[in-house]
């Protein structure tokens, strides 16, 4: 493997626990840095696509209108392979996210299994994600138990 490849490799893992941390931290507006301005963002659920966006504008207030919703973010990445060709790269990462959001005076805990498919770009010397696909494949609510 080579050095740049590895560099590539690096710096991929890097965007995406990016992405991670700063929904965890609720900083939308900096996360928004990690697209292209095109980026496009789907989601799916039980396979049905019920969502797309396009365009870190339409992202941002997507994103900010559903952290408004949330309590508490947290994100563990697990598995990310990524296969590079020169300034273009696509990827598999799966992720745990944890919510808490308050329904009714109650504290409720959702879990999402989820694998996101991604298309990289690398744009003055930096990569960007160009579009991602997010599949919640398995998703877990209940109170949360003090």
């Amino acid at each position: 493997m080579s050095l740049e490849r590895l560099e590539a490799v690096s710096e991929l893992r890097s965007l995406v626990d990016d992405y991670a941390i700063l929904t965890d931290e609720k900083k939308i507006s900096e996360q928004m840095n990690l697209f292209t301005p095109d980026a496009k963002f789907t989601i799916y659920i039980g396979g049905q696509l019920i969502s797309t966006i396009t365009g870190t504008e339409s992202l941002e207030k997507e994103f900010m209108t559903h952290v408004n919703e949330i309590k508490c973010y947290f994100t563990i990445n697990g598995q990310h392979k990524v296969t590079v060709n020169g300034d273009t790269a696509e990827g598999i990462v799966f992720s745990q996210m944890k919510v808490i959001r308050e329904e009714q005076g109650v504290d409720i805990l959702s879990d999402y299994s989820i694998r996101y498919d991604d298309v990289y770009v690398r744009q003055n010397g930096a990569w960007l994600i160009q579009e991602r696909a997010e599949y919640m494949i398995m998703i877990e609510s209940r109170p949360l138990q003090s």
